[in-house]
């Protein structure tokens, strides 16, 4: 005799397994869509900072003191003006985001690319907001004004003697987000002119790619 109960049964449950089948690989299917998306969206927000070129445009920066400097493309302005130390840099954003500069590490020398970026809690902060729009130039400043601060001495020697000094420059997306550190080398090629080169790029937020 035919068991239907037990058929029955067996169907149900054949039924239920099929669709929590469906279910798990809608869920994934969901899942995965979602991740991609948050991947182009990271990507369509992500900045990268390189120097200019040098036939960029002329940008002029000015300081909370008053002080000029005239910066042109691939350049950069190193300078002790009345006791103060100068630094500035012309960029480019090659990224598809806004750039919003957070901080930046001075080292009076030269700095070799295996050597690690600096702890982003040493970087010194900003004390104004500065974005370079994605494809397009901006600027980067820092000064140091106190001579007792730690590395005033050994910056103003290093650009009296010519030498070359690194800027490493911590920023990230509009929305606080995918932080970067970039390491720029300030060259003194012919004695007047400082050039600007950057060597390595850090992702602070999200898996190196080396």
């Amino acid at each position: 005799m035919t068991d239907w109960v037990t058929i029955s049964s067996l169907a149900t449950a054949g039924g239920t397994l099929v669709l929590a089948a469906a279910t798990f690989a809608s869920v994934r299917s969901a899942n995965r869509a979602a991740r991609t998306a948050e991947r182009a969206l990271q990507v369509g927000l992500r900045p990268l900072l390189i120097p200019s070129r040098l036939e960029d445009p002329l940008i002029k920066v000015l300081w909370m003191d008053r002080h000029y400097s005239r910066l042109e493309g691939g350049r950069a302005a190193v300078e002790v003006t009345d006791g103060v130390v100068y630094l500035a840099m012309s960029l480019r954003n090659v990224g598809s985001g806004m750039a919003v500069l957070h901080g930046w590490y001075p080292v009076p020398d030269r700095v070799r690319g295996d050597q690690p970026h600096a702890d982003p809690e040493r970087f010194r902060l900003q004390t104004r907001d500065m974005y370079v729009p994605p494809g397009d130039v901006g600027f980067w400043q820092g000064a140091f004004r106190d001579p007792a601060e730690p590395g005033y001495a050994e910056m103003c020697e290093a650009i009296q003697t010519r030498r070359q000094v690194t800027v490493e420059l911590l920023y990230g997306d509009h929305e606080g987000g995918q932080r970067m550190v970039s390491r720029f080398a300030l060259t003194s090629g012919d004695g007047t002119t400082w050039l600007s080169s950057v060597g390595r790029h850090w992702n602070l937020d999200r898996p190196d790619p080396r």
